[in-house]
């Protein structure tokens, strides 16, 4: 399959008075302070200012790259907005966006990070008292609600990314809007790369009045081709490395961005891209340097992605959604768009949210052409055909109307939001999601029969930075007498990538047998963390030789640690599982559903087990997969959830 070169489309190239220069580059030879006056909002710094001050809410429309994330924060220090001990924050959809965009502020700004310039994310937060600009996610935000409902420390807020409709940038919309009713001093700032203004003016701007205003700000977009497949792949990832060594052979200088939909399809394409550069590359072709991007990744993969590469070497980036819009990365011409995004869906009919595989709006398909242009003319190689295009959705579905919204409500009811329904949503959620929310709450124990949060379950609940499942698990851990097991398994689970990429299967395999029980995955994941503590803790060779990733247990550390001191001020006991009891009470209180196909990485995988609890669900093309499994005796059902169960005696 060709791409059709008479399918071809441009991006509008959008003109200033300095001409086509790069955004935030890595050029040694400019200053920062050149840098930031090189980008598209310097030209509008004064306006942006002025209409701030004297505008509640500022909409701000501009493309990604143009210096809104990190510009506009440090405009407002630099105009005493973070005077007298307050903060300038500014929320990001993703972890990763929280974290490098507070690195890269902190070097503007010249000051070691943590200090003037922090981020926090859930479970690490990189502030202290002198900082004046936070960057953080929308959930923290929204966390921050239950200990100062009026977030009186914060002078400005700036919700960045509101076009991608993440779950809690939607809901902080609505808790802003009724902040700001009671301190009118407050300023909100809505940032967003696509999003229809419109829109919000309207949502804000109810009861004639004359609340919010809108401001655009030009980006720096080269003219990008847009080439189309003249018929559609029924192999993206093959598509994508074939397309790779295409553009390495035949075209100029330039890196490389791909998107594909998740870490197994980026690490399946880097393994094909290596495999293939070892054998068919040849002497006249560069090298290719093939990394990862997607959230989760450490910190030393992250620096390797916005750094050069070496002379004679071509970067490829493979990357998921996150590169549409929550980063920048210097020196991309070629974009690859296979045309597809995993999105977490929630099933009310079957009561479990999946990892669905499904084409991107048009919206995305603009962003991710828009990456190839930003220093200089690129091509777009969409692995689709043109009347693919002209099929997708115009925008992305907001995350609130697939989401499971069990933790959001929790949160809602602990700010003493009741009435749920009448909460000020821009879009409304399915109600049929509500109310699945809410009767999952009352199977908790967090709710009562008349919606009202109980105390103290219900409150502790939603004190806790983790689902309500989970916080339910650690708070009853003490009745069951197994907390610091459960701790444990709370660390492990809401950390990613446990393991290093399999690039030795057999090895990989032979190192995960000396952990595996044939309990399941839970108690592996057990194993793993007390042999990583005991023998392991300082030795990222120990790891390194385990197939460990060092940096994600060291996380998983942190995170218990953090989670141990939530049961200690609730008092709840801590005491290890009693050994003759094996690991019965461990596996007894979990959350039970539904029994799916288990999915090839667990340990489980092609072994026989009547009863399963599962942590996540991933749905693919044919089969509905569950991850993180552990078994269970089906008696355990009805002695923890009578009121959730009956079973079959036949």
């Amino acid at each position: 399959m060709a791409f059709g070169e008479s399918a071809l489309d441009k991006v509008l190239e959008n003109e200033t008075d300095e001409g086509n220069i790069p955004i935030i580059n890595k050029l040694t030879s400019l200053s920062i302070k050149r840098q930031r006056e090189l980008l598209p909002i310097y030209h509008h710094k004064n306006a942006l200012l002025y209409l701030i001050e004297k505008t509640p809410v500022t909409i701000i429309v501009g493309e990604t790259g143009s210096g809104k994330t990190t510009q506009l924060p440090q405009y407002l220090k630099e105009a005493g907005w973070a005077d007298n001990r307050n903060i300038i924050g500014c929320t990001q959809p993703r972890r990763i966006s929280a974290a490098t965009v507070a690195i890269r502020v902190a070097e503007e700004v010249g000051c070691p990070l943590g200090d003037e310039v922090g981020y926090s994310i859930r479970f690490e937060d990189v502030t202290s008292e002198k900082t004046k600009i936070k960057y953080m996610t929308d959930g923290m935000l929204v966390r921050e609600t239950l200990i100062d409902p009026l977030l009186s420390h914060y002078n400005v807020i700036m919700l960045d990314e509101v076009h991608e409709r993440s779950l809690y940038t939607d809901i902080l919309l609505g808790i802003l809007k009724k902040i700001q009713k009671r301190r009118k001093t407050l300023k909100i700032i809505i940032s967003s790369a696509t999003l229809n203004a419109e829109e919000l003016l309207s949502y804000f701007n109810k009861e004639d009045n004359e609340t919010a205003k809108i401001i655009s700000i030009e980006g720096r977009m080269y003219p990008v081709d847009i080439l189309y497949l003249s018929e559609p792949t029924s192999n993206y990832i093959e598509k994508s490395v074939e397309t790779i060594f295409e553009i390495n052979s035949k075209e100029k200088d330039g890196d490389i961005l791909v998107f594909l939909t998740g870490k197994e399809e980026i690490d399946i394409c880097i393994s094909k891209i290596v495999e293939q550069s070892n054998h068919s590359l040849s002497n006249n072709d560069r090298r290719i340097l093939a990394l990862p991007l997607y959230s989760g990744l450490s910190n030393e993969r992250q620096i390797e992605i916005f750094t050069s590469a070496p002379r004679g070497t071509r970067k490829v980036i493979v990357s998921t959604n996150i590169s549409e819009t929550g980063v920048t990365i210097d020196g991309i011409v070629y974009v690859i768009d296979s045309g597809f995004v995993k999105l977490r869906v929630f099933n009310t009919h079957t009561n479990f949210e999946s990892l669905i595989i499904t084409p991107i709006s048009k919206a995305s398909a603009l962003q991710r052409a828009g990456r190839a242009g930003r220093t200089r003319p690129g091509k777009c190689f969409r692995l689709y055909d043109n009347s693919s295009f002209d099929s997708l959705k115009e925008t992305n579905i907001p995350e609130i109307q697939r989401s499971d919204l069990t933790g959001l409500i929790l949160q809602l009811k602990a700010l003493g939001i009741d009435n749920i329904a009448r909460f000020e949503y821009i879009t409304n959620p399915p109600s049929e999601m509500v109310i699945h929310s809410l009767e999952l709450l009352y199977s908790l124990g967090s709710l009562d029969e008349y919606g009202k949060l109980t105390s103290p379950l219900g409150l502790r609940m939603a004190e806790f930075p983790v689902n309500p499942k989970m916080a339910k698990m650690l708070l009853m851990s003490g009745k069951f007498s197994c907390g610091e097991q459960i701790l444990t398994i709370a660390a492990m689970i809401s950390v990613q990538n446990v393991f290093l990429p399999q690039e030795n299967k057999k090895s990989f395999e032979a190192a995960r047998k000396k952990f595996s029980v044939e309990e399941g995955d839970h108690i592996t994941l057990m194993n793993i963390f007390h042999a990583f503590t005991t023998k392991g803790e300082k030795s990222p060779k120990w790891c390194h030789e385990h197939f460990l990733n060092f940096k994600a247990l060291s996380r998983a550390v942190s995170i218990r640690a953090q989670l141990r001191r939530y049961l200690e001020r609730f008092k709840i006991p801590i005491k290890p599982a009693d050994p003759k009891d094996g690991t019965d009470n461990i596996r007894k209180y979990g959350s039970f559903r539904l029994v799916l196909y288990v999915h090839p990485s667990s340990i489980m995988f092609n072994r026989k087990t009547d009863w399963v609890i599962f942590n996540e669900v991933l749905e693919t093309k044919k089969k509905i997969f569950m991850r993180d499994i552990t078994t269970i005796k089906r008696e355990w059902l009805l002695e923890l959830a009578p009121h959730y169960y009956t079973l079959d005696q036949n």
